[in-house]
């Protein structure tokens, strides 16, 4: 008999009924952190980025972490691109994997630059889909990264070295006037977070300047090229979208956490077309107030309340079906993995990144606002669990 692993996080099947997660949500623009770097929003989502955050009030400065991460995909190839500070340095990056061939090796490019009080780094904007225009950009000898979104479209470029080739990749994105996104803000507590008790579970003390937040902007139409020695691979955007992960916050030493996320055109009852999407991110901090839990429908943004796996796939169920489902009942999803994008980076176990990001085909049902429930059939999207040291 296969060992069942101990769940690293508290999922909502173990929460007393008192403790069910609100979903808070914010309407206006709040302030994010006071003078002293203390957290002012308790944990909470919105539609858009409107909390507004100052990385010159993050403290302590050399935990801070940001950065601005995009995967594309057609259910054949996955791009992945990416820029992020981590205080003391940082990197920007592209990838290529290939999602059906499990024994070609990834396409990667990626510069690294220090950074620290007394050394340049790379700024990125402090707002995820506000102000537009909002430009994202890294520039080196042998590196260009650029990321310009304006109010209906992004345009995303990377050219940079793999061995004594080059790889050249672009593409371009379309959103929805006034695309909602899911932009939440999630505190943390120290050690683990929490501690199972009979009654539920029991927080520890509150950091008071330790913090994620986040915006996902999904169901992005996406089309462009990237191009590497002898291998060219075209999207489209009949069957390619992206998905943005900004992300910024002062985060404790060891967390884990689930991602997934996808977007499809679908058709109504009526044959016509629309572009359906979801984000669902949990186990990551103190989710009390709010989780990470969205469907998304041509555009608008359909709240569901906490989402789990009904099993732990730790650590040999990860190419078994994972099935999914919200505490309100409205996110009922499996997920038939056919590839397990397994990395692990790790430096001496102190820095440590070990991912299992599974891609498969999700079949279900989701319900929107107004009761209308979704028929999700064969719908190719992934989901990740990670455990990390940073």
């Amino acid at each position: 008999m296969a060992k069942q692993c101990k769940k690293t996080y508290i999922g909502w099947q173990e929460l007393a009924p008192s403790q069910k997660r609100k979903q808070i949500e914010y309407t206006v623009p709040t302030r994010l952190l006071d003078d002293r770097g203390n957290l002012l929003v308790q944990g909470g989502w919105a539609r858009h980025n409107i909390f507004e955050y100052d990385r010159t009030k993050a403290r302590p400065g050399w935990r801070g972490k940001e950065w601005d991460f995009y995967q594309i995909s057609d259910g054949r190839y996955m791009v992945q691109i990416s820029m992020a500070n981590i205080s003391i340095g940082g990197y920007a990056s592209a990838v290529l994997v290939d999602l059906k061939n499990h024994d070609k090796k990834p396409i990667t490019s990626m510069a690294f630059w220090a950074g620290g009080k007394n050394k340049p780094i790379h700024i990125l904007p402090e707002n995820g889909d506000q102000g537009h225009p909002n430009v994202s950009e890294y520039k080196s000898k042998k590196f260009h990264f650029r990321a310009d979104t304006n109010d209906e479209h992004r345009v995303l470029e990377f050219h940079g070295p793999v061995g004594k080739d080059s790889l050249d990749a672009k593409f371009e994105m379309d959103f929805f006037k006034d695309h909602q996104n899911i932009t939440i803000v999630t505190p943390f507590r120290k050690a683990a977070g929490t501690v199972h008790s009979g009654e539920g579970v029991k927080k520890k003390k509150f950091m008071p300047t330790r913090f994620f937040m986040t915006m996902k902007q999904n169901c992005m139409p996406c089309e462009g090229y990237f191009k590497c020695g002898d291998v060219e691979v075209t999207f489209d955007k009949a069957d390619t979208f992206c998905v943005l992960d900004w992300g910024r916050g002062v985060w404790p030493y060891n967390n884990v956490w689930y991602w997934g996320n996808g977007a499809q055109h679908i058709k109504d009852a009526e044959g016509n077309d629309h572009i359906f999407g979801f984000e669902v991110t949990w186990g990551i901090g103190d989710e009390a107030n709010a989780t990470e839990t969205c469907v998304f429908y041509d555009g608008v943004a359909h709240k569901v309340g906490s989402v789990d796996v009904e099993v732990f796939p730790k650590d040999d169920k990860w190419m078994q079906p994972w099935h999914f489902i919200s505490d309100d009942g409205r996110f009922d999803l499996t997920m038939t993995p056919f590839f397990d994008h397994h990395t692990d980076t790790n430096a001496l176990n102190i820095l440590r990144l070990h991912a299992h990001q599974v891609h498969g085909l999700w079949n279900g049902t989701v319900v929107l606002d107004d009761g209308t429930k979704l028929e999700i059939k064969d719908m190719y999207a992934f989901c990740e669990y990670v455990e990390n040291k940073w």
